[in-house]
């Protein structure tokens, strides 16, 4: 008997030598739960993919446990705003480009020493680094397309091209014969973010300038009163006179307008990042689109003599940065590359529908959506790429105005051409 105990208690002397020797860093995860503020509550598939990389870790390092707290975007901004200049809040937490904000006060950490980039794109990690540093992970990328119904298209008696590119004339025409049949032309709507109204006039710019030229005026190294950006606002000033909007432009959600293209009351056409599925692609009664709804994916309109009609706005959306608060950081790191193997960038391209910052080799698409995807694929042939939304070039004054004017003001049809122009070059401008 007494040797039966002495075997027990050696086997309990190697197993405790063994938790010794296996490593500090395994050691400290032990009971160690990873904390992670995120948005999206809304998204279902984006859910599961992040819950789904949080069992996976767990799996991975037993005693490492990760928790995360669900929010939509305007409540996490406001207790991120609170929490991380009191040196608190979570491990890590949702953000996006346009918040270099979060670098300049020193609330985030640089990640080059943390995790594995060799899961991620380049050109995905260069729009987090600043001062060549990486500050964040980049998750979800896309791109800005304009969807719309193929029904209500054949009922007023529109084709697209085999490009899916229509011209100036033909885009304004196609307005004009929606709202002549009661149609909201272009469901879109501002009323809790400062960019989507935006979208037909920056991708116009686009167009008419060329990336170099357009990137120029983002960062205010062109004057908005070239003549080829007041030849775009005149354009577009044209599709707001002819009753592109809804009414009710200025307070329509983000959410909403969704809603609003796909169920009721309905319209022709919805501009919107690629993300569109993460809110399309739900069951009904969790505010989704139809199973029959006749989705179909048409480009920007083509500029009369515009230097780059090929070209196409690729940006990057959801990225996770670590707090610098965190008392964690290896740990929260080790979420960060769960998130970002190539088999969880597989899993977000076949249940998001969406394109990742993640490399993911060659995937085939199956499943209810592949069609969409095959679509959405096939508008990206021969397409050039300006990495970056406006948001994420334009920086003070610039930032808040175009937020004003070109996401509200004028695409609202509160103010003049001239107006705009005036109000556009004095905060972006530099001389």
């Amino acid at each position: 008997m007494a040797t039966g105990l002495t075997r027990a208690c050696l086997m309990a002397a190697l197993a405790v030598g063994a938790a010794v020797l296996s490593g500090e860093r395994a050691a400290q995860a032990e009971d160690v739960t990873i904390t992670v503020w995120s948005h999206e509550a809304d998204e279902p598939a984006k859910v599961a993919f992040r819950e789904t990389a949080a069992k996976n870790l767990e799996k991975a390092h037993p005693g490492l446990h990760v928790k995360i707290t669900w929010y939509e975007k305007v409540a996490l901004y406001a207790a991120l705003k609170t929490a991380l200049p009191a040196g608190q809040g979570p491990d890590l937490f949702y953000l996006e480009p346009d918040q270099t904000e979060y670098i300049t006060n020193g609330y985030i950490v640089p990640l080059d020493d943390l995790v594995d980039w060799s899961t991620i794109n380049d050109w995905a990690r260069a729009v987090w680094t600043h001062d060549g540093k990486t500050w964040a992970l980049p998750q979800e990328a896309y791109t800005n397309e304009i969807y719309y119904n193929k029904d209500i298209m054949k009922q007023l008696g529109a084709t697209l091209p085999e490009s899916g590119q229509l011209s100036q004339a033909q885009l304004l025409d196609l307005v004009k014969k929606a709202k002549a049949a009661g149609t909201t032309p272009i469901a879109q709507g501002v009323g809790d973010r400062p960019y989507p109204g935006a979208y037909i006039l920056q991708e116009a710019l686009l167009h008419q300038l060329g990336a170099d030229d357009y990137g120029k005026l983002l960062d205010g190294k062109l004057a908005f009163k070239d003549p080829r950006v007041v030849e775009v606002f005149r354009w577009v000033k044209q599709l707001v006179d002819a009753g592109a909007y809804p009414k009710n432009f200025m307070t329509v959600k983000l959410g909403e307008s969704h809603y609003y293209f796909y169920q009721k009351p309905g319209a022709l056409m919805l501009p919107m990042g690629s993300w569109y599925t993460g809110r399309a692609f739900v069951p009904v009664d969790k505010g989704g689109q139809p199973p029959d709804f006749p989705l179909g994916i048409m480009r920007f309109a083509a500029m009369d003599g515009g230097a780059c009609n090929e070209c196409e706005t690729l940006g990057i959306g959801a990225s996770f940065a670590i707090n610098a608060a965190s008392k964690h950081p290896h740990e929260a790191a080790e979420f960060l590359n769960a998130m970002s193997t190539p088999e969880m960038g597989k899993m977000w391209l076949e249940t998001i529908y969406l394109q990742t910052a993640v490399k993911t080799g060659d995937t085939s698409f199956t499943g209810p959506y592949a069609a969409y995807f095959t679509e959405l694929m096939q508008r990206q042939e021969g397409a050039k790429y300006f990495v970056g939304m406006p948001l994420d070039h334009m920086q003070g004054e610039c930032k808040d105005t175009f937020s004003q004017v070109m996401n509200s003001a004028f695409p609202g049809g509160l103010i003049s051409v001239d107006e705009a122009i005036g109000m556009m070059d004095q905060a972006c401008f530099k001389g």
